[in-house]
């Protein structure tokens, strides 16, 4: 039986760009705050969908809301994110979407054929993920209000009867798996700002996951305890996350983490870890020993997850912390961070 969670006290005066960055701040900000006010025996646990149980079925129920910054990117724009991003929240809880619902709030001033264009792209991405956009709104602030456009869109899924996933799960010796190279998105989203002097032959890895998931259930689903898409904050953040709420240690081998070099050398460039950038179209996964190189194979044989790979244990102790063994023998320990180095990159 889980723990009822004790909530920090926020003390903060004001709102800052960090409190939204997916990081500690976040954190401060949803359990000092929200979570205090809201809580209920479905919110108590901060996953990325709740689980409600009706009429035998279990319902997954996500929202969120998109703020990319530029609306459009080498490989994806905000429409295409808004879809894949929900559809994934519903993925890695186990659960194939059956309906999302999309809120569009507007500048006005906005070109009429960047609001079609976004749109178009957010009825194709939904096309491909196999879902229904089955309910939405409008609203239309003054200009200079809203960036342009920000999308919110809310996704109802079926669990699969073979997903048994959370925190709760995870044991020492259990291995944790990524779909494939990361930081792509996040730095993608970086350089089309164009605020840097720096090139380099990227584009965002957005895409629906459910097939990734569908594949570690058939193969693995007994073994499967846990997935997370690591967007805001990267793998690093969600790897916290999980060595908090589960009460382990997780130890990562840095040369077994699939790192494009075009994403690494960018991070060198500006002083930033690979493993704090976000992302949008990987999984990771945390399987059972006994499943582990079945799954892996099964993320390799998925097109686009030809780089999967094996990245780290589970470990009892030091509880709570992530560490990183280098490729020199040499460890650190890798922290949430405050805020995310990257903001507005979903």
């Amino acid at each position: 039986m889980r723990e009822t969670p004790v909530h920090p006290t926020f003390r903060d005066a004001v709102i800052e760009l960090v409190h939204g960055a997916g990081g500690k701040a976040s954190r401060r900000l949803i359990e000092g705050l929200f979570l205090p006010l809201l809580t209920n025996p479905v919110l108590a646990h901060l996953d990325d969908a709740a689980i409600l149980p009706i009429n035998g079925l279990r319902l997954a129920v996500t929202t969120d809301a998109f703020v990319v910054k530029p609306l459009r990117f080498p490989g994806g724009s905000i429409g295409e994110l808004a879809i894949n991003g929900t559809v994934n929240d519903l993925a890695v809880s186990g659960a194939r979407p059956v309906g999302l619902s999309a809120a569009f709030i507007v500048e006005a001033g906005l070109p009429s054929e960047v609001l079609r264009a976004e749109t178009e792209a957010l009825a194709h991405a939904a096309r491909r993920a196999g879902v229904a956009i089955i309910a939405g709104d409008t609203k239309v602030v003054e200009h200079g209000k809203a960036d342009g456009l920000y999308i919110v869109t809310t996704g109802i899924g079926i669990v699969d009867p073979r997903a048994e996933l959370g925190a709760h799960r995870v044991r020492p010796g259990d291995r944790i798996l990524v779909s494939g190279p990361i930081g792509d998105h996040g730095i993608t989203v970086l350089l089309a700002r164009g605020e840097l002097d720096l090139e380099a032959d990227l584009v965002s890895d957005t895409r629906p996951l459910t097939p990734f998931v569908e594949a570690l259930l058939e193969v693995a689903g007994p073994g499967l305890h846990w997935m997370r898409d690591p967007t805001r904050g990267g793998v690093a953040t969600a790897l916290n996350e999980l060595a908090r709420d589960a009460h382990v240690a997780i130890i990562l081998t840095e040369e077994a983490i699939p790192i494009r070099d075009a994403v690494r050398g960018a991070c060198e460039l500006l002083g930033l870890d690979p493993l704090y950038i976000a992302n949008e179209g990987q999984l990771l996964a945390v399987v059972h020993p006994a499943w582990a190189d079945a799954a892996l194979t099964a993320l390799r044989q998925m097109p686009g997850g030809e780089l999967a790979a094996c990245i780290g244990e589970v470990c009892e102790e030091p509880a709570g912390v992530v560490i990183v063994t280098t490729q020199y023998g040499g460890q650190r320990v890798i922290d949430m961070l405050v805020g995310d180095p990257l903001p507005r990159i979903c």
